[in-house]
């Protein structure tokens, strides 16, 4: 009898004991975010400036989160496999993506971009980086100025050529912008990247292309390009010799592109706001805002719910853009 008291005495206390573990498991068994290795997939190959700096960038997060913070390179399909990766990843703030602001406007351009509204089929982490770009022309090239290129375009309609890295890059949008705002007719001519149209703007077989100020300056310098005008809203203190184009016959013209990171749909607020400080530790880094200025881009930061937002209104403009221009959907 004393023996079926202790026993069932001793069970209680065993049940009671499973319990109190059962009931304070998840405050005991959920490890602090970050308790691993990030993941950031950059959708591009190595070696371009979105990968470099997002490296950069993910450096310094590294020293805010206190855990490594990896770089996955995963090219493919105009950067839309990668992106389409992040987005069926688990929202636990271990896989990131890092994009750039052509994420806004493919849902218009291709036929099965993965998502339709990029501030609801992602969570918005933050942009770190804003660059525009220059419009160039051959070193060689007859127009002196943005008004030489202009008239010549104009008196041969359909003529002349401007090269860009594909539909719905950021030299495609601004070229078109630029031409509706302008009011000509050129010819586009897609490459596999704006890199691979520089060679032909320098021999004069096309006529000008957009490109950053960092991917192109080295040439302005040597003579090989020249820079007719920037679609920034004020000069660069880095190229003050370079008018905008607002100042030359297109007030209010301006043109940036975002560098920045997105997570899966669903991110923990509390993971979301460790991810954010991190990111605007790193932007406002002695290291890599001078590394930024330095290459004529500017940090670029914006809480997620601002961030959020901007990314409403740009998918708005670029639907708005993508239908006036007639772009499409490939």
């Amino acid at each position: 009898m004393k023996r079926d008291i202790e026993r069932r005495v001793f069970s209680k206390a065993i049940a009671a004991a499973a319990l109190a573990i059962l009931t304070t498991s998840p405050a005991l068994a959920a490890d602090p975010f970050p308790s691993k290795p990030i993941r950031i997939v950059v959708p591009t190959v190595p070696g371009g400036q979105g990968d470099v700096y997002t490296r950069l960038v993910a450096k310094k997060m590294s020293e805010r989160l206190g855990q490594q913070v990896v770089i996955d390179n995963r090219p493919g399909a105009d950067t839309l496999l990668g992106t389409r990766l992040v987005k069926e990843a688990p929202a636990d703030g271990y896989t990131l993506l890092y994009q750039a602001s052509g994420i806004s406007i493919f849902p218009y351009i291709k036929e099965n971009a993965g998502y339709h509204q990029t501030s609801k089929d992602f969570t918005p982490v933050g942009p770190f980086s804003r660059s525009t770009m220059m419009l160039l022309v051959g070193g060689s090239h007859s127009d002196k100025s943005l008004a030489d290129l202009v008239a010549r375009a104009k008196a041969k309609p359909g003529k002349l050529s401007y090269g860009h890295g594909g539909t719905g890059t950021p030299g495609h949008i601004v070229s078109e912008m630029f031409l509706q705002r302008a009011g000509l007719d050129m010819a586009g001519i897609a490459y596999k990247g704006n890199a691979a149209a520089i060679p032909d703007v320098v021999a004069g077989r096309t006529d000008l292309v957009f490109d950053a100020y960092a991917t192109s300056i080295g040439m302005v310098k040597e003579g090989r390009l020249r820079a007719l005008g920037i679609a920034s809203s004020a000069r660069l203190p880095t190229v003050p010799d370079v008018p905008t184009l607002a100042e030359q016959g297109l007030p209010g013209f301006s043109y940036y592109f975002w560098l920045g990171l997105l997570a899966p749909p669903g991110l923990p607020k509390d993971v979301l706001a460790k991810l954010s400080d991190a990111l605007q530790y790193a932007v406002t880094s002695d290291e890599v805002s001078q590394r930024f200025r330095g290459d004529g881009n500017e940090p670029f930061w914006l809480s997620p719910a601002e961030f959020s937002g901007y990314l409403v209104k740009e998918q708005a403009e670029m639907g708005k853009l993508a239908q006036e221009l007639k772009l499409p959907k490939q």
